[in-house]
């Protein structure tokens, strides 16, 4: 196969595709099959912390994986993992285990989506680099997640029905049979290219060696850490308002076996993603800098979730959910050409798993504690507590703005070396 920037994309954009449409089957319904299971809001939100701790355990690891085995083999550890804990999730429900069963399992789900996160990135920016793209990110990463949108609409709008038409179970028996066929399809088509993975070397002193490299041309770049630390308000907060969608809708809705209604709320956020990533070369150019987007984007956010608890009626939350899916769907792509700019080939794959590591790590203290305040006091104030919470990003993405860095300029496509 001749590798071209336009065959580099077709297949970035199958996989993202494909991963979403997988993942998804369970997003419009993954709250209400813990409830089912017997858990509370509080042990719900807890299991997804732990996932989230999983992945924060595995972040950085799995990234070094990525930059020492290559992008193509954490790609395909990460299809299998994730089938597998999945199909546990599926066992788990059926025998109404106890809490710290779903919370071990929890974990290994967040092990199989950080063998995803940084890799797939990270194989796209080096292969457009090595094959001669000369267009911009934003352009590949808007389209990207466009496409997710589609897998994301389909995917959950499928998953709650066919748990209303069958049993919750059976769309978690979906998406691991479509992790299956990923797993053939980057097998076949999936290469390293522009990235020569150290397999030679000795692991440990490799992994010393990426870690400290990460560290200096990540962490230690203030406009990289300040954008890290913003993710620790926002990633986790993200998860809870996106999952308590669902016992929230079928609250104001009125039915709560209308599981259909609560997969339509996923349907709703996955539509305003790909009018987002439209829109986000538009919005792009509404701002010279990316910082300045970002920073609008978090703004309105917060205001849109901090109103869905104020505003407790079904149709101004939908109306809300449109608002709050669009921005922040628009302003991905653009903080993902910023991050990318910042940093070089060889350390890639780490640095943007130690970014998501920091979002992660923000949901293993918000989960809980805002499932907590859910059980407590109700949806609508953890809402307002969520609005809140991702308004504290604003300040770090300003100061990495002060840094201005020439990303934060940049519109075409970053052509790092490494060191």
């Amino acid at each position: 196969m001749t590798y071209t920037p336009a065959a580099i994309k077709r297949i970035y954009y199958t996989l993202l595709l494909g991963n979403t449409l997988a993942a998804s089957l369970i997003w419009g319904i993954n709250t209400i099959f813990l409830l089912d299971a017997g858990l509370s809001n509080l042990e719900a939100f807890a299991a997804n912390a732990f996932f989230t701790a999983g992945m924060v355990l595995f972040e950085v690891p799995t990234g070094i994986v990525a930059d020492m085995w290559g992008r193509r083999a954490s790609f395909l550890l990460g299809t299998i993992t994730l089938a597998i804990s999945t199909g546990l999730y599926v066992l788990l429900w059926q025998v109404e285990a106890s809490f710290w069963l779903w919370a071990l399992v929890s974990v290994l789900l967040g092990l199989g989506f950080t063998f995803f996160s940084g890799a797939t990135e990270a194989w796209l920016v080096d292969a457009l680099q090595a094959t001669g793209y000369e267009g911009t990110l934003e352009t590949v990463f808007g389209r990207g997640q466009v496409l997710a949108g589609v897998g994301m609409l389909t995917g959950s709008v499928a998953g709650g029905y066919i748990a209303q038409l069958t049993n919750l179970g059976v769309p978690f028996v979906v998406r691991a049979a479509v992790l299956g066929v990923m797993f053939v399809i980057a097998f076949v088509l999936m290469r390293d290219i522009g990235f020569t993975p150290k397999r030679d070397g000795r692991p440990l002193a490799e992994m010393k060696k990426i870690v400290a490299n990460s560290l200096e041309y990540g962490w230690r770049i203030p406009a990289v850490k300040y954008l890290m630390l913003s993710g620790l308000f926002t990633g986790g907060v993200l998860i809870y308002v996106f999952y308590a969608l669902q016992p929230y809708l079928l609250d104001l809705y009125g039915d709560p076996q209308a599981y259909g209604i609560a997969g339509l709320a996923a349907a709703i956020v996955a539509g305003a993603q790909i009018v987002g990533g439209l829109l986000t070369a538009h919005i792009r150019h509404l701002f010279q800098r990316r910082t300045s987007a970002l920073i609008a984007a978090e703004v309105i956010a917060s205001a849109a979730v901090i109103f869905m608890g104020l505003i407790q009626k079904f149709w101004v939350a939908l109306a809300l959910i449109v608002v709050w899916g669009l921005i922040s769907a628009a302003a991905t792509p653009i903080r993902q050409a910023y991050l990318n700019g910042l940093i070089p080939s060889q350390q890639r794959a780490t640095i943007l798993s130690f970014d998501s590591l920091m979002g992660s790590s923000g949901g293993v203290v918000a989960q809980p504690v805002l499932g907590r305040a859910a059980d407590i006091w109700g949806y609508p104030a953890s809402y307002i507590m969520s609005g809140v919470l991702t308004g504290l990003s604003i300040p770090f993405i300003a100061r990495a703005r002060k840094q201005k860095a020439p990303a934060d300029f940049a519109v075409e496509a970053p052509q790092t070396p490494a060191p």
